[in-house]
C-alpha cells in the first residue's frame, strides 16, 4: 500500500501531522507493507528565493495582528508540536520560498534518503536554530540524511534540477482538489486533510487496506488544522476549544 502525504516545509502542520501520521502508522500491522512518499506543495509559491523574514513579523502582517498576537498563534501551534514530542522555537525562526527544498527532497528520493532528509528539514526549521533558507545549511542537512554533498550542492546551484518533478506534484495536487497541507492520500484511494489525530490515521490505514480493490478517493476524518494556499495556519474551532479545557 502506498501513502501518499503533500506538504510544504513551512507549514507546522505538517511538522505535526507527519508526527501524528508515523504514530498511526506504527500501530498497523501491515506497517512493513506502506511505501510512504513526500510530495511537493508551496504555501508561498509566488516567493522569490531570497525574500526571507520572521515568521512572527509575517504572521502580524499577513493577518494584521500585533507582534504579540502573532506569538500567541505561533505558540498555540508550539503546544501541539510539543504534545507530540516535537521542539518547537516560537521565536527567531525564518519563513522564505521551499522552492529549493522541494528540489532537494526529490533529490533525496531519487536516493532513497527522502524521509531521512525531510526529518532533518523540519526540526531544523522549527526546533533549531538553523535556516533552511540557507543553501549551505541544505547542504549540510543533506549529508547528514546520507546525500553526497557535491550532489546536494550541484542541484542547490541549477534551479532547472528536479523543478518539473516539484511542479507535477504540486499539479496532482490541484487535480485531487488539495487546496491546503498536510494532504495524505492512501492507495489513491482515501484521502486525509490537516493533522488529524493518530487514531484518525490509525483507522484510515485499516480501511485502506481492507478495501484494497475498491476504485476512487473517499474523504476520511472532518476538519483538522491545515494550512492552505494563501498560507493560513488555523487551528478548527473544535480542537481550538480542547486546547481550552
Amino acid at each position: 500500500m502506498r501513502v501518499e502525504i503533500w506538504s510544504d516545509i513551512a507549514c507546522p502542520w505538517c511538522y505535526v501531522g507527519k508526527a501524528r501520521f508515523e504514530k498511526g502508522l506504527a500501530g498497523f500491522a501491515h506497517r512493513d507493507e506502506v511505501e510512504v512518499v513526500h510530495r511537493s506543495f508551496e504555501l508561498d509559491p509566488g516567493r522569490a528565493k531570497g525574500d526571507i523574514e520572521q515568521v512572527v513579523d509575517m504572521l502580524a502582517q499577513k493577518y494584521g495582528r500585533t507582534p504579540e498576537q502573532a506569538r500567541g498563534m505561533e505558540a498555540n501551534v508550539a503546544a501541539n508540536a510539543q504534545a507530540e514530542g516535537l521542539g518547537y522555537r516560537v521565536e527567531g525562526r525564518d519563513h522564505g520560498s521551499t522552492f529549493d527544498i522541494h528540489r532537494l527532497l526529490h533529490l533525496a528520493k531519487a536516493r532513497g534518503r527522502q524521509d531521512e532528509l525531510l526529518t532533518r528539514v523540519y526540526r531544523a526549521n522549527f526546533a533549531e536554530e538553523r535556516s533552511v533558507f540557507d543553501d549551505a545549511v541544505l547542504a549540510d542537512l543533506a549529508v547528514e540524511a546520507g546525500l553526497d554533498a557535491d550532489e546536494a550542492r550541484a542541484v542547490l546551484a541549477d534551479p532547472e534540477a528536479y523543478a518539473d518533478d516539484v511542479r507535477a506534484d504540486e499539479r496532482e495536487a490541484a487535480e485531487f482538489g488539495a487546496n491546503a497541507v498536510p494532504f495524505f492520500v492512501l492507495d489513491r484511494r482515501y484521502g486525509i486533510s490537516g493533522g488529524q489525530p493518530a487514531e484518525v490515521f490509525a483507522q484510515a490505514l485499516e480501511q485502506a487496506w481492507k478495501d484494497r480493490q475498491v476504485p476512487g478517493l473517499t474523504q476520511v476524518g472532518g476538519d483538522a488544522a491545515a494550512c492552505d494556499v494563501d498560507g493560513s495556519c488555523e487551528v478548527p474551532q473544535q480542537e481550538a476549544a480542547d486546547q481550552r479545557v
